[in-house]
């Protein structure tokens, strides 16, 4: 994983957000945890979360209790939609009962779907309460979630 910065002197390479984005987390695996999941996070919708996405500019402050809502409504239909498994997977927190850190990896653009690789896929959307820190993806972002994103705040 690399990180872009936007800033005149680089950050550390042990910024808050850079320890978070490469810290353990778990895998929401089931439907139903992430059903369970979106609850909690509901719960915490006004805590001051950013919602980055990839490729995209790093938002300059955390969104309202509404816009997190609004997203969590969103990309669960649109996981739901594109990820034609039985299982879902593809969410992972840092704690599942209080978060911090979120990754949400976009299933149009999962890379291998087990084991080992030396590219791994960004995720598509972070969602964590601290600053976040552009990270570079090596994949263009799609026309078609450009789209999707904008629609989320116009």
């Amino acid at each position: 994983m690399r990180f872009l910065s936007h800033r005149s002197t680089a950050p550390s390479p042990d910024s808050p957000f850079r320890t978070a984005f490469r810290g353990r987390f778990t895998n929401l695996l089931t439907w139903q945890r992430l059903d369970d999941f979106w609850q909690v996070l509901r719960t915490h919708a006004g805590d001051g979360w950013y919602i980055y996405a990839i490729g995209l500019d790093v938002p300059a402050a955390p969104r309202g209790a509404e816009d997190v809502t609004r997203f969590i409504d969103a990309v669960d239909v649109l996981l739901r939609a594109e990820h034609d498994e039985d299982y879902c997977g593809i969410v992972y927190v840092d704690d599942p009962g209080n978060p911090g850190f979120i990754k949400i990896f976009d299933p149009a653009h999962l890379g291998v779907s087990c084991g080992f690789s030396n590219n791994p896929p960004m995720p598509g959307w972070i969602l964590t309460r601290q600053p976040p820190e552009p990270v570079q993806d090596n994949r263009t972002l799609p026309q078609n979630r450009r789209r999707w994103w904008q629609s989320l705040w116009t």
